[in-house]
Parts: structure tokens; sequence; C-alpha cells
């Protein structure tokens, strides 16, 4: 998960710790984190190190077409396909259950399509 420095106003309504949490307690996934601003220089070099082991990511941040555009050279950088291989989901201006409930779906719809 993507918050924006953790001040935008569009993750209000969420408990981003709880969130996590859930996500990583009650969803099938490998690992769970927040990064506070994934578009900065840090967070090109923490996504160039964790696509190295070429997985699937789901990242619940703002607009999926503007994850995909600030993305895209880290996926590249790691053999990946921004359009194929990441997920994005907004997750902006919902409640926790509601930001859970649509990461449980996109992962839902991953697994349909292995």
């Amino acid at each position: 998960m993507c918050v924006c420095t953790g001040k935008c106003p569009g993750f209000s309504q969420m408990d981003i710790w709880d969130f996590i949490n859930r996500v990583r307690i009650e969803l099938p996934v490998e690992y769970g984190f927040i990064h506070p601003q994934l578009c900065e220089e840090d967070g090109d070099r923490f996504l160039n190190d964790y696509l190295k082991a070429h997985r699937k990511v789901v990242i619940g941040a703002c607009a999926p077409n503007m994850q995909r555009k600030m993305f895209r050279d880290a996926f590249a950088q790691a053999g990946l396909d921004v359009n194929k291989d990441l997920t994005s989901i907004d997750v902006r201006d919902m409640t926790t259950d509601q930001a859970v409930e649509k990461v449980s779906a996109a992962i839902a719809k991953m697994e349909d399509i292995k």
C-alpha cells in the first residue's frame, strides 16, 4: 500500500495499520507492507529490489492509470510488464473494510486468471 506520505486526505477514513494487518492475516498474500510514497526515488529503489523475485504485485494507492505511469520503469527494469504483472487498485476515500474487500476481490480475480 502506498499512502501518499500518510497525509493525503483520501486515506482519512481508513486505519492504514488495521488495513495492512488484515490484508497480511486474512488474505493469501506473501507480504503486506506500507510505503509512504512509492513514486519517489526510495520507492523506485524499493520496487527495483522487490521486483527482482518476479512476483505478481497488488498495489493499493491512487488511480491505477497513475500507478502504471509511475511504476512502469521499475517493472521494465525487472523484466516485468506493468500492465500484466501489476494489479493496481485505487483505495482512496474508502473505509478499512471497503479497502480490504477491494484487495480481496483483486486477489480473487488474479487467482481466477492463473
